[in-house]
């Protein structure tokens, strides 16, 4: 039996900020970065929150580690904040809901604080997903939690929020939200719900993740990628994700890339793995395949027959990635070849052990997922 409920109240659109008007009287800590805060978006924020007593924590940094976290939770006793508002991108707000949960165990609450969660970049969903990301530096590894307790009260998606996310960052998330669609779309918890959202979400992506590239004020474009991203993130919350997202998490870690770029670098490659083309024999075809083949015929590319349609969507999702100026090797991205290739047997065990590679449509084992990072290489 599967289930599919969602916690989050979601609230998008233009003006969505103004959702914040209803909160008041409270102490509120507003976790961000310091971007978000010499900005002024920070203080934007606070504004909306009515005789509130406001106060920002903004040392987030992108993967945010252990220690950014505990101090969050010293900033939220000091406080004894009664509501986390989120701020910023995935990292600031995967760093609330770790300093809420923490937060929670250590004072031995029996409810956790109320989070509003507010992206201000459109890519990793984490507004509405059970999950968090933090790392530490010192081992170079990242720890993705999950538990149902992690996910935001409500959600604020305002496109006016994204609007000067510039043109890298908008490729990256952007990318990372398709990449989320198109996992949970075949992972093997996939179900008819999870699906009707990451098909939605994977059309808005290719229809509008290019005109928010070119220019980042189309509040239109902004609008539906912000929606794409809540999508997908409804999608692999639900579905869970793959090994793309299990090997992303250890190249991102290791050579400190962001997690969107390395994310898109594998996506073409995992489609074709998982699709698994050159197995089939008499037209029976890996379940994997047949999804892909579907969803390229929903993406209107071609998919006369199953082999074309799994090849034409890893066709047009590097095409896209290209489209956006994205790179398709380690090397194009900065990380030397040779310490990659003598990285490649630890980085497969990170991959293979990540709890996201659980649910991968095609089971993968370290000998695989090395040959998956070997192709990031060269091209």
């Amino acid at each position: 039996m599967q289930d599919c409920s969602v916690k989050t109240s979601v609230y998008f659109g233009t003006g969505a900020l103004d959702r914040l008007a209803d909160i008041s009287g409270k102490r509120v800590l507003i976790v961000t970065d310091g971007f978000m805060a010499s900005s002024g978006t920070a203080d934007k924020v606070a504004s909306r929150l009515t005789d509130c007593t406001t106060k920002v924590y903004d040392k987030v940094v992108p993967e945010p580690p252990i220690d950014v976290v505990a101090q969050g939770v010293k900033a939220l006793e000091e406080l004894d904040a009664e509501v986390i508002v989120a701020l910023g991108g995935g990292s600031s707000l995967d760093a609330a809901k770790a300093i809420r949960a923490i937060y929670r165990d250590a004072s031995g609450a029996s409810e956790q604080l109320p989070l509003i969660a507010i992206p201000t970049t459109s890519g990793t969903g984490s507004e509405v997903t059970d999950y968090a990301v933090i790392t530490n530096p010192a081992r170079g590894v990242k720890y993705p939690l999950a538990n149902s307790d992690l996910a935001a009260t409500e959600a604020i998606l305002d496109p006016e929020l994204t609007e000067s996310v510039p043109p890298a960052i908008t490729a990256d998330t952007g990318l990372d939200a398709l990449t989320h669609a198109i996992e949970a779309y075949v992972s093997t918890d996939a179900s008819d719900f999870t699906d009707a959202w990451a098909e939605k979400a994977a059309q808005l992506v290719f229809e509008y993740l290019p005109r928010c590239h070119k220019d980042g004020h189309d509040l239109e474009a902004r609008e539906k990628m912000s929606n794409a991203a809540c999508l997908a993130g409804l999608a692999f919350n639900r579905a869970g994700l793959g090994v793309n997202h299990g090997a992303a998490h250890a190249i991102g870690a290791r050579f400190h890339l962001p997690h969107g770029r390395c994310c898109q670098l594998l996506l073409p490659h995992v489609i074709a793995f998982n699709a698994n083309l050159e197995s089939a024999r008499n037209g029976q075809y890996s379940r994997a395949a047949l999804k892909y083949a579907h969803l390229a015929k929903v993406l209107g590319f071609s998919a006369a027959t199953v082999r074309l349609g799994a090849s034409s969507l890893a066709r047009e999702v590097d095409r896209l990635c290209r489209s956006v100026g994205e790179p398709a090797t380690l090397k194009q991205c900065g990380v030397d070849v040779a310490e990659a290739k003598a990285q490649l047997p630890e980085l497969a065990k990170l991959a293979v052990a990540d709890p996201t590679t659980a649910t991968n449509p095609r089971p993968v084992n370290e000998t695989q997922a090395s040959a998956l990072l070997e192709k990031l290489l060269v091209r």
